[in-house]
């Protein structure tokens, strides 16, 4: 039967292609996706998926079922499709959701003999405010056995694993006054924002070497000569571990109090945008993918790579046994997030690695419905954390 998964990778290749160019050639930002919702959603219905539009209140999220109706492990494909502003698809979404949609389409050809059932699921703005949150919240992996998602770089690497991250704004709010004739009766705001960041630098010290905070003052006042009675301050907060992260967030929270409370400022704090959390690759599962990946002709894949970096990802792996690896575009010295990496998406190696990429996972998918001691080994090892 893999036989005949890799050779309707090869049928659907021109679809597949299509899919890919549409997307990198029609970039929408997160939540705004309607034209590759439609562009992928169409290819499913095409090979008999059941598709539902605007899954966990996100109007550009689906979910597309192909059941067997035969008992057997439901596998997930994620599919991204947001674009970043003015570089287009520079973290290569066009070529993730065509991937995720062909590994999908050839695993369903299959198991109305072995059983199970296969998903697609849509998961819009992963560049901002992460659909997988809201999806993981919602409870659309509740029935999921594994899930994959398969990102395009300069080189393949197994998959690894990403820092949590909680965005954290601070508000303050002082008192306007002539800062020069009468300064005694202002309280300045932006004060107590450069006082946030003093402090925040002098905890470096004392906290784990992979965290990560960096932040910007968004507002500062208005005119050197009006002392700021407004200032807003934005923060990443970033740790591998969920838990030592929110130690991490409180710390900075009180430190944002404290110098509120120096300067006589007020102070309100939120998130500005959605926390994620650390992802935690499945071993079994990422051996499986990286023995399929090595099989259909992709030899050089290197040991997971150090990042620094947050994904939605990170929170699907909190619930159901979940990878993320990367497959490369060889071309070393390319960094993610420009439009030398959107363009690599399109050209010659691009569609080589979109139909490799697709088969890797859709093999890996019948590993897991059919061996029955590979699925053990999963479940057991997402089970002992």
């Amino acid at each position: 039967m893999k036989e005949q998964i890799t050779a309707e990778i090869q049928r659907i290749k021109e679809m597949l292609f299509d899919i890919n160019d549409f997307i990198y050639k029609n970039p929408e930002l997160g939540n705004e996706e309607y034209k590759a919702v439609e562009k992928l959603t169409s290819f499913l219905k095409l090979h008999s998926f059941e598709v539902e539009y605007g899954i966990a209140d996100r109007e550009t999220a689906f979910r597309a079922v192909y059941d067997s109706k035969a008992p057997g492990p439901c596998i997930a494909y994620l599919c991204e499709y947001d674009a970043l502003p003015e570089i287009g698809h520079g973290c290569g979404h066009n070529m993730i959701g065509t991937m995720s949609a062909g590994a999908g389409a050839a695993l369903s050809k299959v198991i109305g003999q072995t059983g199970g059932k296969v998903v697609v699921l849509g998961t819009p703005a992963e560049e901002t405010d992460g659909g997988k949150v809201h999806m993981v919240q919602s409870g659309i992996f509740d029935d999921v056995d594994a899930a994959m998602i398969l990102h395009p770089a300069e080189r393949s690497y197994e998959s690894g694993e990403s820092l949590a991250i909680d965005a954290v704004q601070f508000v303050f709010k002082g008192k306007a006054s002539h800062a020069a004739a009468q300064p005694e009766e202002g309280i300045n705001a932006l004060d107590a924002a450069i006082q946030t960041f003093n402090g925040i630098n002098a905890i470096r010290q004392h906290v784990k070497a992979d965290v990560r905070i960096h932040g910007i003052i968004k507002e500062g006042g208005v005119a050197a000569n009006i002392v700021p009675d407004r200032a807003v301050a934005q923060f990443y907060i970033r740790a591998m571990d969920r838990q030592y992260l929110d130690k991490v967030t409180e710390k900075v929270k009180n430190i944002a109090s404290g110098a509120a409370l120096m300067t006589g400022a007020s102070l309100e704090i939120s998130n500005y945008e959605i926390s994620y959390d650390n992802l935690r690759t499945n071993q079994a599962l990422s051996k499986a993918f990286t023995d399929n990946l090595k099989s259909v002709g992709i030899t050089e894949i290197y040991s997971q790579r150090d990042s620094y970096g947050s994904i939605d990802m990170g929170n699907v792996s909190q619930v159901v046994p979940a990878i993320h690896p990367y497959i490369g575009l060889d071309c070393p010295g390319i960094n993610g997030h420009t439009k030398e990496m959107a363009d690599m998406t399109v050209g010659a190696v691009g569609r080589e690695r979109l139909l490799q990429g697709a088969a890797a996972l859709a093999l890996t998918g019948y590993d897991v419905i059919t061996d029955t001691d590979l699925l053990k080994k999963i479940k057991e090892e997402f089970r002992n954390g």
